[in-house]
């Protein structure tokens, strides 16, 4: 089905979508720069965002990379939820301060700034970055630029920061459910170093229904593990990743249902976005792993499908090499010597049935079919400008070995993805 013929449809719709939460005030500004790190004809653009609540909230839940190698954000970011009560995040793209000299330290002489700008305290406000790992912020820049930025608070929507906090996105994030009398909105930045573990890159959730701290951050990770934690691009974990839930508490409260319900479909459709927005991505390709032991397994194996370099070139070159499939699944039972039976194993592509009772299921037509399948789903890596279509490689594994399951998404390997990334910092 295609959804959008035009970047500029889609950023109408995420105007629409992307109104802010009561209770909330955002401002964006771009600001330039030289870095220390390496000699630049031209400053280099980057973007600061503003998120804050118009009183404290107490309500409020993170979750972070598990890379040991975290980024100054992070470190602060996990400090920051031990805290009673917070007022705004500030977000940085183009420089993630990683590993740079000071970056803790610098990360919290901007967050003294805006709290003196902003009110507050500076251990009321929560610092995210991404981009380039290793430079160190533009310190000076960032501080003559907080007055400007506090006093533009309320004149950017979440799609203006979503805009905002791009990186190597192709293009911005954003999604929305109605939520009793008020509303949840996320949006989300990641296109490249994706192989979340407890988030992915960078996602904000705002809402302005009032609920309890503590069944914020339990359904929020619970969320995160059956959809951020359920998607890959690359199979790099990134040093920044972080997800915060944000609420405002303005509007009634409503059902835990509703709740779990409301921020699993936006959780859900930002980490969607996020794989179709990947680097160089060409395929969606979604691995549903079906009567499996546990939940752990099945996710497990849906990554070993999606990660493996075989299996994302073939789809990418619309060769339905099937055996790539079977050959991931049985390295990744074979080498953790897991107790399932290949034999009981039943795979699917699209409507059609590959493998079953051991032995492939192949002909020429077949073989023609799953081809066209494959190039009804592409997309070109290289004039990704707005999503042109939801459409997925569909792979459904049957393990015959229990009831539960799991739903992976994963993209293909282009060139656009090895370009992309041979470029970076050129």
């Amino acid at each position: 089905m295609d959804l959008y013929t035009s970047k500029e449809q889609y950023l109408r719709f995420l105007e629409q979508i992307g109104q802010v939460p009561e209770g909330f005030k955002l401002a964006t500004l771009g600001i330039r720069f030289y870095p220390q790190e390496r000699p630049v004809s031209s400053p280099l653009a980057m973007n600061l965002v503003l998120i804050k609540g118009e009183r404290p909230m107490e309500a409020f839940g993170g979750l972070f990379t598990r890379n040991r190698f975290p980024g100054a954000p992070v470190v602060v970011g996990k400090k920051r939820m031990e805290q009673p009560q917070i007022r705004g995040v500030l977000i940085n793209n183009k420089v993630s301060n990683v590993g740079a000299p000071g970056g803790v330290e610098d990360a919290e002489e901007i967050l003294a700034a805006l709290a003196f700008h902003g009110g507050g305290r500076p251990e009321e406000y929560i610092p995210a970055s991404t981009g380039i790992i290793g430079w160190k912020l533009p310190k000076g820049e960032i501080l003559s630029a907080l007055p400007d930025l506090v006093q533009r608070l309320g004149t950017a929507t979440c799609a203006d920061a979503a805009r905002a906090i791009m990186t190597t996105d192709a293009y911005p994030k954003v999604a929305r459910r109605a939520l009793g009398v008020g509303s949840l909105v996320g949006f989300a930045k990641g296109a490249g170093m994706i192989e979340p573990n407890l988030s992915t890159m960078l996602v904000f959730l705002l809402t302005d229904v009032r609920i309890h701290r503590e069944v914020l951050r339990d359904t929020l990770g619970k969320v995160a593990e059956e959809t951020f934690n359920c998607i890959s691009v690359d199979g790099d974990q990134s040093t920044s990743d972080t997800l915060l839930c944000l609420s405002s508490g303005i509007r009634e409260g409503v059902t835990l249902k509703e709740w779990e319900t409301a921020l699993g479909e936006v959780c859900g459709e930002l980490a969607e976005q996020i794989v179709r927005n990947g680097e160089g991505t060409s395929h969606v390709i979604r691995v549903r792993v079906r009567t499996a032991p546990d939940f752990k397994t099945a996710r497990e194996l849906g990554k070993a499908v999606v990660n493996s370099p075989l299996v994302k070139t073939a789809i990418y070159g619309n060769d339905p090499n099937v055996g790539r499939i079977i050959s991931a699944l049985g390295d990744y039972v074979g080498n953790g010597n897991l107790p399932l039976d290949p034999g009981r194993w039943e795979i699917h592509i699209g409507e059609e049935t590959i493998f079953s009772r051991g032995r492939f299921l192949l002909d020429r037509e077949k073989e023609m079919r799953l081809a066209a399948y494959l190039k009804e789903a592409a997309m070109n890596p290289a004039e990704k400008s707005f999503p042109p279509h939801n459409r997925m490689v569909d792979i459904v594994v049957e393990l015959g070995s229990g009831s539960e399951g799991a739903t992976v998404l994963g993209s293909d390997l282009s060139c656009e993805y090895v370009r992309e990334n041979a470029d970076y910092r050129s």
